[in-house]
Parts: C-alpha cells; sequence; structure tokens
C-alpha cells in the first residue's frame, strides 16, 4: 500500500499574527527598529507576506496598541507579578503585553487572549517554563486589570518622562496632560481630495473637517479604499495639509520643497497649479514620490539631492517649503514608536541639520520670497527657537504673521507671535477617534 501522507497540523487561527507581533514590539524596544521598517520596504517582517488582510490589522493594532499604553501596561503588570516580568525571556514579556493589550482594549474574548498568549510563550525554548505564569497573570487582568488602569489614568504614564516634563514646561501641565490623552486612542484616516470633499466624505463613510480634509475611521489596505487607484485623493494628516496653504495663491510661482517625500505637500503644491521642484536626499523615497505623482496624474520635478549642497537654479525660487527632518514627537499619535526610540539629546542634534537647511532656503529664495518652514516636532527648538535663530541671523527676512483664516478659522493653534502649532488636542470630537490632529509647527517669512 502507499504510504499515507498527512497534512502537517494548521496553526490556531491567529497564532501568527500575535507571534509577528511579538516580534515587531521586541524590535521596537529591544533593537531600536522603528515601525516602518520592520511593516515595509526591504527590511519588512518576512512573515507579513504569509498573513490575511484580517490578521495583518489585526497584528498592526496590537502593535499600535501596546506602544500608545506601554507605561499603562507596564503598571499593570507590574502589579500583577509578584516578581516582575521575566527578563531572561523576551517572549514571555511580549506574551503578556499582547494578552493584556487584548483585555484591556482591544475587542478580543478575554479567553481567547489568554490562550493565544500561553501558546505564544509555549512554543519559544527559553520562554515555555512561563506558560503557568502568562495564564495565572492574564486571568487576573482580565478580573483586576480595569481597575488597575483606572487608578493612574491621571497619570500620563504612555509618555517618557523626559517627553512629558519638556511638554509640561512648553506648554503647561495642563495642555500636556490633554495631549498625553490625545495620544493614547487611535487615530484616524485623513485624506486630502482633489475634489467634492463632501462626495469622497459620504463614499468613505467619514466627515470633512474644517480644514477640508476628509477623515474616516476605515481601516485597512489604503489602496483598497474607494479613488486610490483613480488617484483622487492621497493620506496626509489635516495638519500636515496646512503649511502649503501660508504661500496663498501659488498659480504659474515656482516652488521648491526641499524636504519632499513622500510627496503629499509637492501634490498640494502641484494641485494648486505651482511649478514644483521636490527635493530628496534618498533615491528609495524619490522614487516612492514619483510613484505617487504618478498615480495622482500630478506633475513636478523631482531631484535626488542633499538640500544643503544642491546648488538649485541661479534666479532662485518664488517659495521654499522646508518640511525639516525633525525628532517628529508631533506624529506620536500615527507612529507610536517614536515615543520610544527618540531620546532628548536628539532634539540638539536635529536643530543643528535645521538651521543648515533655513540658512540654505535663503540662498535659494529670490528678494520677494516667501520661505515656509514647519515640522511635525512638538519641541520648541525645532520650531519657534529655530525662527527667533533664523531670524537674528538673517536681517533680509521677516516673519509674515499668520491669520486665522488662513487655517480655515483654527484660531487655536496660531501662537502670539503669528506662527502655526497643532497639538494633538487640537480639533476635540465627541467620538475621541475622530478628534485630534498631528503635531506640526509652521511659520512664513518673506525675503526683502
Amino acid at each position: 500500500m502507499p504510504s499515507q501522507r498527512f497534512a502537517p497540523p494548521s496553526e490556531v487561527p491567529g497564532l501568527a499574527a500575535r507571534r509577528i507581533a511579538a516580534d515587531i514590539v521586541d524590535g521596537v524596544l529591544h533593537k531600536h527598529r522603528t515601525l516602518d521598517d520592520q511593516l515595509d520596504g526591504s527590511g519588512a517582517h518576512p512573515g507579513l507576506k504569509t498573513l490575511a488582510d484580517r490578521d495583518r490589522a489585526l497584528m498592526r493594532r496590537l502593535v499600535a496598541t501596546i506602544l500608545r499604553r506601554l507605561g499603562t501596561l507596564g503598571h499593570v503588570l507590574s502589579r500583577l507579578l509578584d516578581k516582575g516580568i521575566p527578563s531572561d525571556a523576551p517572549r514571555a514579556q511580549s506574551a503578556l503585553l499582547i494578552g493584556a493589550a487584548q483585555i484591556l482594549w482591544m475587542d478580543v474574548p478575554d479567553h481567547a487572549a489568554v490562550d493565544l498568549s500561553v501558546r505564544l510563550v509555549q512554543s519559544d525554548r527559553r520562554a515555555a517554563r512561563y506558560a503557568g505564569l502568562v495564564n495565572a497573570v492574564l486571568r487576573r487582568c482580565a478580573r483586576e486589570g480595569q481597575a488597575l488602569v483606572e487608578e493612574v489614568e491621571s497619570q500620563s504614564l504612555d509618555l517618557p518622562p523626559w517627553l512629558l516634563a519638556r511638554w509640561s514646561a512648553h506648554y503647561g501641565e495642563a495642555t500636556a496632560r490633554d495631549m498625553a490623552l490625545a495620544l493614547g486612542h487611535e487615530p484616524s484616516l485623513d485624506l486630502t481630495v482633489k475634489s467634492d470633499a463632501a462626495q469622497w466624505a459620504s463614499r468613505l463613510h467619514g466627515e470633512v473637517l474644517p480644514t477640508g480634509s476628509v477623515r474616516t475611521l476605515l481601516h485597512g489596505s489604503v489602496t483598497m479604499l474607494p479613488g486610490f487607484a483613480e488617484g483622487q485623493w492621497w493620506v496626509q494628516d489635516a495638519a500636515a495639509a496646512l503649511p502649503v496653504r501660508l504661500f496663498g495663491d501659488v498659480k504659474g510661482k515656482s516652488i521648491a520643497d526641499l524636504c519632499a517625500a513622500p510627496g503629499g505637500k509637492t501634490a498640494q503644491l502641484a494641485l494648486s497649479g505651482a511649478r514644483v521642484t521636490a527635493l530628496d536626499r534618498s533615491p528609495a523615497r524619490v522614487a516612492r514620490l514619483r510613484e505617487n505623482l504618478n498615480r495622482l496624474s500630478l506633475q513636478a520635478e523631482t531631484v535626488v539631492a542633499d538640500a544643503v549642497e544642491w546648488t538649485g537654479p541661479a534666479d532662485g525660487f518664488d517659495g521654499i517649503l522646508i518640511d525639516a527632518p525633525c525628532t517628529s514627537t508631533g506624529t506620536i499619535r500615527r507612529h507610536p514608536d517614536v515615543a520610544w526610540l527618540r531620546q532628548e539629546s536628539d532634539v540638539a542634534a536635529m536643530t543643528v541639520l535645521q538651521q543648515r537647511l533655513l540658512k540654505k532656503s535663503v540662498s535659494l529664495l529670490k528678494p520677494g520670497g516667501t520661505l515656509v518652514y514647519c515640522t511635525c516636532s512638538l519641541e520648541p527648538e525645532e520650531g519657534e527657537q529655530a525662527v527667533a535663530a533664523l531670524l537674528a541671523a538673517e536681517p533680509a527676512l521677516r516673519r509674515v504673521p499668520i491669520d486665522a483664516s488662513e487655517v480655515c478659522g483654527l484660531g487655536e493653534t496660531l501662537t502670539a507671535d503669528g506662527d502655526l502649532r497643532t497639538l494633538p488636542s487640537h480639533l476635540p470630537h465627541a467620538d475621541p477617534k475622530l478628534g485630534g490632529l498631528d503635531g506640526f509647527f509652521a511659520a512664513r517669512l518673506v525675503k526683502s
């Protein structure tokens, strides 16, 4: 008789998504790898190719929830463990975080969260002996965890202490707490549409923000949403769409976008009729920018170059946009890994590059031209202080204060000097997932 062939037993549904989530959380917390590096491109986790769309979405939400609530999770687990989280078995740590995050904040049955975390530990040689511990702790979490969360809700544990201290000093303790609270919610998807925002809001089951962006709670693959393939919109946080407005009417004007990729602001400028030169030092990022422009059927000259070294055309530009590299602390609501990958020393390192870019931009600007400088950072050194230093060093420049009407009536986003400063707690909504903005700074300067 021919030998009987048996198919290998199929894996428990959902376990692969949790295993990959554990790997990625470990990559952020212990190997200092960004989420973007682990989720996309050549460095992406190899297991992602095998996940169905539903499991991929679950994995992403798991990772984001853990990183968004990491301080609170640490508090809860420390209260439930007599001897602390096992330090000699990273998979046991990950399994506890994954299980507790599902029990406390996700729509997953408690028994499934516990069972799959135990299986996750059992499949790891070093962690297997902690299976009983993980089971017991997560069962206690299901009974007692919510009360432990509530006892520290006002303490803003989900931000690194250095960042909370900075925000409290600069914005005040009450505003810093509001910002931290806003960062605890999973954000919506913001889209900049070419036209007819109301129609796209209806088709995408969202709403039109005061800024004109469409905000929706739809999840899953962006490429599968109506209008993507046709190039009718692009993904862009509502706050990130504001700086381009500061140029006013750009039709026919020459504008250089000096740190352009992935191209949201370049697309805005091109759509408004500007003659755009989009610059970025990374060939891969410029390739992505070109792909985005092609999908959107928009035109811009693209250049691979370091803006600080680039000579530019002899006659200069009517406008310069600098969305400068920065610590990105304003994007934590969408990129929660930033909070745990950045250190306070990074701020000073970034300001050196920002000053070089600002100085270069002045030489590329025509007399009478407009410079818009922006960063997705909430740190004053990368925003208000950077502009103050430039104005002190360049007497040919003057600030042109922004009027509330230029930012869709959002007067609360304007500083005393007339610059733009959006906060995660801005644009509140009855449903917290539909509220909030990325933290952005922008200033408008004119060359005499």
